[in-house]
């Protein structure tokens, strides 16, 4: 398969699933449940879906300060409302093609700052590094706080107590099996997950050894705490959800992380996936996919807004630079 042929399929697979997944939506809903669907988003209160927006604003301008405490110590410190230019426009270009906004901040980051390219995707990486250890954090928290519902889960399909400990002993061995069998093995694919998990370890502790570790630390909490502050307040647009416990929202926080992670910004598959997650609370498929479709549509839109002024003001803002 050749290169053109792999880039084709990145850009347009991601964007074939998620059409396929809002017309499975679609035409699996009857027509009676797609106006209620509708009418709970066209009658969520303004109030709860500004709120979200401005969490989700404030934890970007939280991750504009952030940045510049990974690149403070390579002798760089860029304006922060360039950093907040470069993020919008970097979660802009992800709904397009996955991954391509990492590469424009770090391009941006270079014409506007003069940081190398490198150096700035580097700082990036170890971001999504440390990210993806906070959402592995969350998840655990989660799967700590619901675990009677996910016993529950698997035994209504069939599995007991002893069949879960049984099926997490195998999963267990097996992943052993398999740490064992990358730290021996010297094949290319071998070497590309150890070069990956030790970049996750090293990007996590870099941070204790920064200047400013601590406001790092900070920050990292916060930006989190608005993503699922964000998903929080949106409760309160649907009435059947308006009572979940944060335990019961942090479940359908990581179903859709998970929805985010597999298709471009989560087009399809995020109202699906926190439909499926409140379902296991006893929300309605109905309700469930209302509130599904109001975050989505609320941080979608946030980022096409916001991405799109932030392209117009960054070379506005830095005509002497270019």
């Amino acid at each position: 398969m050749t290169n053109t042929v792999k880039k084709a399929l990145k850009t347009i697979l991601p964007m074939a699933i998620g059409v396929f997944l809002v017309l499975y939506w679609y035409y699996k809903t009857a027509p009676a449940d797609r106006e209620q669907i509708v009418y709970y988003i066209k009658e969520a209160d303004i109030f709860w879906v500004s709120l979200s927006l401005i969490l989700g604003l404030l934890g970007h301008i939280s991750r504009a300060i952030r940045w510049n405490y990974l690149l403070e110590p390579l002798g760089y410190k860029p304006k922060l409302i360039n950093n907040i230019l470069m993020i919008f426009m970097a979660y802009l270009a992800n709904l397009g093609v996955p991954r391509t906004g990492e590469i424009l901040r770090a391009t941006a980051l270079t014409t506007y700052e003069g940081v190398p390219f490198e150096k700035g995707f580097g700082t990036i990486v170890t971001e999504r590094v440390i990210d993806l250890f906070m959402l592995l954090v969350v998840v655990v928290v989660t799967l700590l706080l619901q675990t009677d519902i996910i016993i529950t889960f698997f035994q209504d399909r069939g599995l007991n107590l002893n069949g879960i400990f049984m099926l997490l002993g195998l999963g267990l061995a097996g992943f052993l099996v398999f740490v064992l069998f990358i730290r021996k093995s010297n094949s290319n694919i071998a070497l590309k997950i150890k070069k990956f998990v030790t970049g996750l370890f090293d990007g996590v502790f870099s941070i204790f050894k920064m200047k400013r570790k601590w406001s790092f630390a900070f920050h990292t909490l916060f930006i989190w705490s608005c993503y699922i502050g964000m998903m929080w307040v949106i409760k309160f647009t649907v009435p059947a959800t308006a009572d979940l416990t944060l335990s019961e929202v942090l479940v359908a926080f990581v179903f859709g992380a998970f929805a985010m992670a597999t298709t471009n910004g989560g087009v399809g598959l995020f109202p699906i996936l926190v439909s499926k997650a409140l379902a296991l609370f006893g929300i309605q498929e109905v309700s469930g996919d209302a509130f599904g479709w109001i975050m989505w549509i609320a941080q979608t839109l946030m980022n096409i807004v916001f991405g799109a002024i932030s392209f117009l003001l960054l070379p506005l803002l830095n005509r002497n630079k270019q």
